[in-house]
């Protein structure tokens, strides 16, 4: 695994190529080029649309946090975790997904489209 781990606007994120102009490959066919998806791992759902995932949070017991007009925020009242992600589902990138991922073991996980 290269790359060089790039801390950015609070977030924390790998690039392969350090220089190259992008955070992911051009070239087709490697793996960073490729879409990813978040997928719900009990149903083997993938996740479409906020609806779907806001339902599937608040099955974990995750709430809606704060009212924000650019951000979608979720927390649980027995953690300190706070999901933060774009209101247009269209901008989530793969640094929401796999918070996502993080914060909801087992339940989640990023998957070549």
């Amino acid at each position: 695994m290269s790359g060089v781990w790039v801390f950015k606007d609070g977030v924390l994120r790998r690039v392969e190529h350090p220089g190259g102009g992008g955070e992911q490959s051009d070239r087709p066919g490697s793996s960073s080029s490729r879409r990813k998806v978040l997928v719900y791992t009990p149903t083997n759902e993938v996740i479409t649309s906020y609806e779907i995932l806001e339902r599937k949070l608040s099955e974990l017991g995750w709430e809606r946090y704060c009212h924000d007009p650019d951000l979608l925020q979720f927390h649980q009242r027995s953690s300190v975790h706070l999901i933060s992600l774009p209101r247009d589902f269209s901008k989530l990138k793969l640094v929401h997904m796999y918070d996502i991922v993080v914060k909801s073991r087992n339940l989640f996980e990023v998957r070549d489209a």
